[in-house]
């Protein structure tokens, strides 16, 4: 029965520690680039975009597919290091925890 307390407070501590985490998550962005930094967008913890920027010399009619696949590659870029940043918290809060590896956390 006192290790069944003993793990329900744990729990209850694991719990409180991740929606702390999650809370500083949100705070985070990150800034990914494409071209050598002709478009770069940075996203929020949350993966919300939260600014673009676009050389002005890819306003031309006919750059306007690599413009896109620009854009597509700098979100791609900020996308992947907001995941390493959460991925680096989740990994310093779990640290010692029996979980599973390849599970991915917040739940």
């Amino acid at each position: 029965m006192k290790d069944l307390l003993g793990l329900m407070g744990k729990a209850k501590e694991m719990q409180a520690k991740f929606q702390a985490m999650q809370d500083e998550i949100a705070t985070l962005e990150a800034t990914g680039q494409a071209g050598g930094g002709l478009v770069s967008v940075t996203l929020t913890g949350t993966f919300e975009m939260k600014a673009l920027k676009i050389d002005p010399s890819l306003f031309k009619e006919d750059e306007v597919e690599i413009l896109e696949d620009l854009l597509l590659a700098a979100h791609n870029d900020a996308r992947a290091k907001v995941e390493q940043m959460m991925q680096e918290k989740t990994q310093a809060l779990t640290a010692g925890l029996p979980i599973p590896p390849g599970m991915k956390l917040p739940f």
